[in-house]
């Protein structure tokens, strides 16, 4: 029981008295003390004696009020640091997008240069996720995550010192650009793996929602920090060029940072023995029941990522300053707001998933904000279309954790690594196209064609994901 500790402190549940029969006030008091609740403990209503109402209480109040709160406890020392390189990394990537397109642009690249830069850029990343990713299981996921973070470095050093286009193209597909701001290269995919060896599968969806809203946060930040740098520095007397440049080397020693955080991730990390045969040759391993479910997985997210391809944030922030004239403090700011609701979006989805399940989270809140996307050319002003940008951005992210969860739940734990770097793999290489494409249209002065084919191509995404896989059960996150 819990005699001595003050009720206050504690959420109780109340225990009927074991006699019916009407008894001393004392004797009632004592049949009704609090006792301390189990969490989740479900309690009912009983009667006692005649005249004496019990209240009974369902849950804890701050796990009914915030869920998503019980993913954050389950969180191990290897799991924060995992987030806390997601973090980091992200910042990168928020600050990289600002300034990547119009970095370029002022290096004396033209609009296609720069999309077509973009589009094997994305290629390169694709080759490099997809290498290191699949044989993370067998090579060690601490080593695959650091030599990862070192062609950061790599790229971001060369795109720094470098005014050669073919110079900064090699490097930029050897190493790790993001031109998306979003996850590019094998991290993603190998610590969706990491933290599911450090998880409960109930709580996957939850984690991985707060791991996509702490990205989007970090991003949002780093957009801002890059743009009011910039913006700064131009203001000291610095050149646009050597302004922007100084985001680039920040860049680069982001990947030393990264390399070196990774290197402090514990064994934990890793995955199970029996996925490490010895002498066994490294290659990429699915299970023949897995297979065609990963391998539909990869089509419809390569469609998807094909889509996204055409408003890549570079591209976003470059389609404003070519539209509306925003220099990079603005766009720092409108990529920082979008970002912003990215990640509160993403943190809701596991709340909404445990109510409608993995794949109709996917599908039903990713539908309206692509028709919020096709609008956003349309708008007469800078102001309408930041807003419906932002509403777009409100709830785009929603889809993601329970995305991700989906494809951690349909495999066996020894092949995660695997499927997570196909099927991100296959997003990366289905981006790799359009922004291409959208660097041509925007050039030839078609604005509004990168949003439209983006919406068009995304909502038959979704209506893939409905058909393909409604109604199959997973180990999701519902209790």
């Amino acid at each position: 029981g819990a005699q001595g500790q003050p009720a206050s402190r504690v959420h109780a549940c109340t225990i009927p008295p074991r006699r019916t029969a009407q008894g001393s006030a004392a004797q009632l008091r004592a049949a009704a003390r609090p006792r301390p609740a189990q969490p989740g403990r479900q309690c009912r209503t009983v009667s006692s004696a005649p005249g004496v109402s019990l209240a009974v209480t369902a849950r804890s109040k701050p796990t009914r009020d915030f869920p998503e709160l019980r993913a954050l406890r389950v969180l191990t020392p290897d799991a924060r640091l995992v987030f806390a390189t997601r973090a980091v990394r992200m910042a990168a990537y928020g600050a990289l997008a600002v300034i990547l397109a119009v970095y370029l642009a002022t290096l004396g690249f033209t609009s296609a240069g720069i999309g077509l830069l973009m589009s094997l850029t994305l290629v390169g990343d694709t080759f490099v996720s997809l290498l290191l990713s699949t044989r993370a299981d067998r090579w060690g996921r601490r080593r695959t995550l650091a030599a990862g973070a070192l062609l950061v470095v790599l790229a971001g050093a060369v795109l720094a010192v470098s005014h050669n286009y073919l110079v900064v193209l090699v490097a930029c597909i050897i190493g790790v650009i993001s031109p998306s701001g979003n996850e590019v290269g094998p991290f993603l995919a190998v610590e969706q793996a990491a933290l599911s060896e450090e998880i409960p599968d109930s709580e996957r969806t939850g984690v991985f929602a707060w791991f996509n809203l702490l990205g989007s946060f970090a991003a949002a930040a780093g957009a801002l920090l890059a743009g009011a740098l910039v913006s700064g520095l131009q203001a000291g007397g610095l050149s646009p060029l050597a302004a922007q440049r100084s985001v680039i080397w920040a860049y680069a020693a982001t990947g030393l940072l990264l390399a070196i955080l990774f290197m402090r991730l514990s064994r934990r990390v890793e995955a199970p023995a029996s996925a490490r045969v010895p002498n066994e040759k490294p290659r990429p391993t699915l299970s023949a029941g897995s297979r065609p479910t990963v391998i539909k997985l990869s089509s419809l997210f390569a469609l998807d990522a094909f889509g996204g391809g055409f408003v890549v944030q570079s591209l976003i922030a470059y389609w404003f300053h070519v539209r509306y004239g925003l220099d990079a403090g603005l766009l720092g700011a409108l990529l920082f707001g979008t970002n912003l609701l990215a990640g509160i979006s993403a943190l809701l989805a596991a709340r909404l998933a445990r109510r409608i399940g993995l794949v109709n989270t996917m599908v039903f809140t990713h539908l309206p904000s692509n028709i919020l996307l096709m609008l956003v050319p349309f708008m007469p002003n800078l102001t309408l279309a930041v807003i419906m940008l932002l509403a777009r951005f409100a709830i785009s992210q929603m889809d993601v954790p329970a995305r991700q969860a989906f494809v951690m739940a349909v495999v066996l734990p020894d092949e995660r690594s695997a499927a997570a770097g196909f099927t991100g793999a296959a997003r990366t290489a289905g981006a790799a196209i359009s922004p291409a494409l959208a660097g041509a249209l925007i050039g030839a002065g078609w604005l509004a064609w990168p949003f439209l084919l983006s919406g068009l191509l995304k909502s038959i995404y979704d209506l893939g994901v409905y058909r393909a896989f409604t109604g199959l059960k997973v180990n999701d996150t519902r209790p």
